[in-house]
């Protein structure tokens, strides 16, 4: 553990340096991503990417799963309604919650971090940086402090005063989706089959629960029967660990090689069908196209840093709130006023 430490503490601090040398004027990414630029705050809240870093780096330390689950909420947020921290409310007055919709009921995880975040950002920027802004920063931290590629984030997104439980529903794809749903669904968010196998690389890090892939062990195709591009002595394995019935929410890591730190031991997985979700798997065994990305990335790790941190900016920059529509939340969990 202390060696793990070490390691998250220097990353931390070569990351900080990095990003003191880059270049964020705004002319670089005005107007083509909606006013959105990385120099959003310079003036207004100089230390606001300092402050999320620091905080994220101290819940990564204290328990390296959380950056899988930040990364999670960032996607989810950003598959509803655009990157604009609709899945960080609560039900309340006209609002319903999409974190009870059924990709993020007693699975996604991270909130109270986001307000250890957004509670430190009020305290040096009071009313200044909006919570989508927080999460997408968060995002790219995680990634960071788990061995990943770091990227400029374009930033100067609002909050919504809405939210969306149906979309999140239909909009997010599932873990046991065909793999044209799965595109379909990436495709309708503006991102493309490069984007799909790319991002899908961040499981790389983290979990899922048992009841995620549960159907390729014992009912693949609903004749009771496993799937075959499951790896045989893998599955028997996750069938250890994840039963026929009961034990939902039992815990597998989505990359068996390296489930605490960002590289491409994923790709590397999904080429000797060690896939955990069927929709890993499908990126390999369903498309051409597909499987030639993921043997690219299996091969040089640059390569896929290169294209997740541009598929992440991309995403990041889905339908965002900018100018005077939404709003700069003081509390994450709850619109002003309210």
């Amino acid at each position: 553990m202390a060696r793990i430490g070490s390691f998250l503490v220097l990353l931390y601090l070569t990351y900080a340096l990095t990003l003191c040398i880059c270049d964020d004027d705004e002319s670089n990414y005005g107007g083509e991503r909606g006013n959105l630029f990385p120099g959003f705050y310079r003036s207004s809240c100089p230390r606001a990417e300092e402050i999320v870093r620091s905080v994220v780096a101290n819940a990564v330390a204290r328990e390296t799963r959380m950056a899988a689950s930040l990364m999670r909420l960032h996607f989810h947020d950003c598959f509803v309604q655009g990157c604009d921290g609709s899945l960080l409310l609560d039900t309340s007055g006209s609002i319903v919650t999409e974190k009870n919709s059924n990709p993020n009921s007693r699975s996604a995880r991270g909130f109270e971090v986001v307000d250890e975040i957004k509670a430190a950002l009020e305290s040096e920027c009071p009313n200044t940086v909006s919570c989508a802004d927080a999460l997408t920063l968060a995002a790219r931290d995680s990634a960071v402090l788990t061995g990943g590629p770091s990227w400029m984030v374009p930033l100067g997104r609002r909050d919504s005063t809405s939210a969306s439980l149906s979309g999140s529903n239909n909009n997010i794809p599932a873990p046991n989706n065909t793999f044209n749903t799965i595109v379909l669904r990436f495709n309708n968010q503006g991102l493309d089959l490069t984007d799909v196998v790319a991002l899908s690389g961040s499981h790389t890090i983290g979990f899922s629960r048992c009841t995620s892939f549960r159907q390729r062990l014992y009912n693949q195709s609903g004749n009771g029967s496993p799937d075959t591009t499951l790896e045989q002595s893998y599955a028997a394995n996750l069938r250890q660990r994840c039963p026929r019935s009961g034990g939902d929410q039992l815990l597998s890591e989505l990359d068996i090689n390296s489930a605490g730190r960002f590289d491409n031991s994923y790709f590397k997985n999904l080429i000797e069908n060690m896939g955990l979700l069927n929709s890993d798997q499908v990126l390999f065994s369903s498309n051409e196209q597909s499987r030639e990305l993921v043997k690219k990335y299996a091969e040089d790790q640059e390569e896929f840093f290169e294209q997740f941190a541009e598929s992440m900016v991309k995403m990041g920059n889905i339908s965002p709130l900018t100018g005077s529509s939404g709003e700069i939340r003081k509390n994450c969990r709850k619109i002003n006023n309210s």
